[in-house]
């Protein structure tokens, strides 16, 4: 029984097998001397990098998976007796617990969760058994910390720590009143009579199994994969829920070269890796073998026959059936960066190959804020850890979409890169933390001082954030812009903060035509208003009115001091608060603030003497302008300013925050002043999050 949690892993441990794939193979030539020298240096640094974990944490693991199934085996067990079944099926229920994700591939680190699924019988469901009676018995162990049920996910999912380790915990019923100790989760029948979630948490095991019966070595093909995924984060490439790659992609992507070049060692197929992805010719997709279709009538990636396959960038296939695009999350920004961090991999295994460079300078960190002048910053607060654990889950599995609605709403022209790291300030005691986001000029574009209006985009991605269903007081967010020397020191490796010169005022003042950067107010273009719409086309009186303390007396600078690109406050069902931080927080001064004559209007949860009684207002923001990056990712001389584009001003009319409405986080206060209108939702839906889990989760 492939993948089960009593099986372990020796049949992994497997001779190299004989080639299987779409192709034959590219190469069948075996590693020289220096092949198997540079294997052996590669395997001494991962060790070396802390990639692998000891004895002790490994057989920590085994104990936590084991106590883990005997507690879902007295959970069925107990089921089938209180729905009233006979004695002889009491007995002989049953649930068997697999494994899937880096810890099924053999290439998990320390501290890494380990993926599992929960297969059962036919009676025992995932709303009510799963989710309901399962948790309870969960919650109460002492074992288990920060327990999180996910019932709306894509693929729906129990989180939890048990005994430190995390646990990601699926639920697949099957059409069979009795699981054997032995089933094989591989076979087709699985299949039979169950609905897409189901097959969704099937899928991950069944894809893993299939990867390790394809690869023709599976101890290199896991060597590989544990050196590009280490890659990957390393460089920021590395992320399926943030638009990039995820573990099931890395997983793919390698078992493929492995196929090509089926006798090479670790470090012959890192290098062919990249020699073959950088010349790869999406949207081709790369498969592990031959599409399989059936009559169980399940959805299959064809992009023939289905056209929203026909939209896929980057498409890689899963091996097992149903065959689906486990990397559509990929969008045209996430790809340019994909590829550009690949000609960076592969221009550096050529040194090594040729002794001028060792297997350091392949893991370089990316300084993704080397890389860019133009930051969005999404900050995000709650009351608590766990409070922020659900709300920040809700935003980051939504920041793709923000991605994807710039680079619609911008013809592709304005270039958004999600950073997948997430930062906190450590001086500041809340619960908090901020995604940062990149943006450039598509390379190649020469129209010089070209606007950008993504006023309209920053509302739609606002109004989808607030329908999260789970909202609680103190779910609060912020999205702004900043330049390069306003993101605060901590956000740098070790603190580390790269010095930027500091503009003068007459140098913002300058034109686009010039190539320097101009922070001057858009206002002369923008329409003289007297009313403006809340979107209901109801009509309100507008007037601006000058910018306001937003800080009590004593309350310190906030973390981020560039221009609010919008603010939201929804009553109910839901509300929240955008724009606000923790106080405490400090930055170098803004251009904005300092050169910016600005009318705007406080949305702080403390008031303000020019904050009309109503609620109502409007205000202008002058205009971004953002320096052109001339250089690849992998080779920054991001100093260089060669043109400029502009984003518009920002002029969002969205609800105001009441004036009694009080705030129960200390320290939390607005960044920026907005405008504000009557914004109401008559009925919010909860839209499903698409979690990443464990970074191989399947959609």
């Amino acid at each position: 029984m492939a993948g089960s949690v009593g099986n372990g892993r020796a049949a992994l441990r497997a001779s190299p097998k004989r080639y299987s794939g779409t192709d034959p193979p590219l190469s069948l030539a075996g590693p020289t001397l220096a092949d198997l020298q540079r294997t052996a240096e590669l395997e001494k640094f991962l060790v070396e990098a802390g990639l692998y974990e000891g004895k002790e944490e490994s057989a920590k693991r085994e104990d936590v998976l084991s106590e883990i199934g005997q507690i879902v085996k007295e959970w069925v067990k107990q089921l089938t007796s209180k729905k009233g079944y006979a004695e002889q099926l009491v007995e002989q229920a049953n649930a068997v617990l697999f494994t899937f994700g880096s810890y099924r591939l053999g290439v998990h680190g320390p501290e890494a969760d380990i993926d599992t699924l929960c297969v059962g019988p036919s009676y025992v469901n995932r709303e009510g058994d799963f989710f309901v009676t399962l948790h309870g018995i969960l919650a109460e162990k002492e074992e288990v910390t920060e327990l999180q049920p996910v019932p709306d996910a894509h693929v729906p999912v129990l989180k939890f720590k048990f005994r430190g380790i995390s646990i990601d915990l699926l639920y697949a019923s099957l059409s069979l009143s009795v699981i054997p100790a032995d089933f094989d989760i591989s076979q087709g029948s699985v299949l039979c009579d169950v609905d897409e979630a189901t097959v969704r948490s099937l899928n991950g095991c069944r894809v893993v199994d299939q990867i390790l019966r394809l690869v023709p070595n599976v101890e290199n093909f896991r060597t590989t994969l544990r050196c590009l995924k280490y890659w990957a984060k390393r460089r920021g490439v590395y992320s399926n829920i943030t638009g990039f790659l995820g573990g099931v992609n890395w997983a793919l992507l390698v078992a493929r070269v492995c196929q090509l070049y089926p006798n090479a060692v670790p470090s012959m197929l890192v290098s062919r890796f990249f020699r073959v992805f950088t010349q790869w010719q999406w949207p081709n997709p790369v498969m592990l073998c031959a599409i399989e279709n059936n009559d169980l009538g399940f959805s299959i990636w064809d992009p023939r026959k289905n056209p929203r396959d026909r939209n896929h960038l980057m498409p890689i296939i899963t091996p097992a059936y149903p065959c689906m695009n486990s990397s559509y999350n990929v969008s045209s920004s996430t790809l340019r960066v994909i590829m550009e961090q690949f000609q960076f991999g592969n221009k550096i295994c050529q040194e090594i190959e040729l002794n001028k460079a060792n297997w350091n300078a392949l893991f370089e960190p990316f300084h993704f804020f080397e890389a860019y002048k133009k930051f969005l910053v999404v900050d995000i607060v709650a009351e608590d850890d766990d409070d922020l654990r659900l709300w920040k889950g809700w935003i980051e599995s939504r920041l793709r979409q923000l991605t994807l609605k710039i680079d619609r709403d911008t013809k592709g022209i304005l270039q958004c890169h999600p950073y997948p790291c997430e930062y906190s300030d450590p001086t500041i005691e809340c619960a908090h933390c901020a995604f940062y986001m990149g943006l450039s000029r598509k390379e190649g574009s020469k129209k010089r001082g070209q606007q950008f209006d993504i006023r309209g985009t920053v509302d739609e991605f606002m109004r989808e954030i607030g329908m999260y269903s789970l909202w609680k007081p103190g779910m609060d967010l912020a999205v702004t812009h900043v330049h390069r020397e306003q993101v605060p020191s901590y956000v740098f490796e070790q603190g580390y903060k790269k010095p930027c010169p500091t503009m003068h005022a007459n140098q913002q003042e300058q034109s686009d035509g010039d190539g320097t950067l101009s922070l001057s107010p858009y206002l002369e273009s923008q329409p003289k208003r007297k009313y403006d719409s809340d979107g209901d086309g109801h009509v309100e009186p507008c007037k601006s009115v000058k910018r306001a303390s937003v800080s009590p007396p004593g309350v310190g600078t906030p973390p981020h001091h560039g221009n609010s690109v919008s603010n939201v406050v929804c009553d109910s069902p839901v509300k929240f608060v955008s724009s606000v931080l923790c106080s405490g927080a400090q930055t170098s001064p803004s251009h904005d603030d300092t050169n910016l004559e600005q009318a705007q209007l406080t949305t702080s949860p403390y008031g303000s003497e020019d904050t009309s009684a109503s609620g109502t207002s409007c205000a202008a923001v002058g205009a971004v302008v953002l320096a052109d990056e001339s250089s690849k990712l992998g080779n920054l001389t991001s100093d260089l300013e060669v043109d400029t584009i502009q984003i518009m001003p920002l002029h969002i009319t969205l609800e105001c925050v009441a004036q009694k409405g009080e705030t129960k986080l200390e320290g939390i206060r607005s960044l920026a002043s907005r405008n504000c209108a009557e914004f109401v939702e008559s009925s919010v839906l909860a839209e499903k999050a698409d979690l990443d889990i464990g970074g191989d989760e399947v959609n």
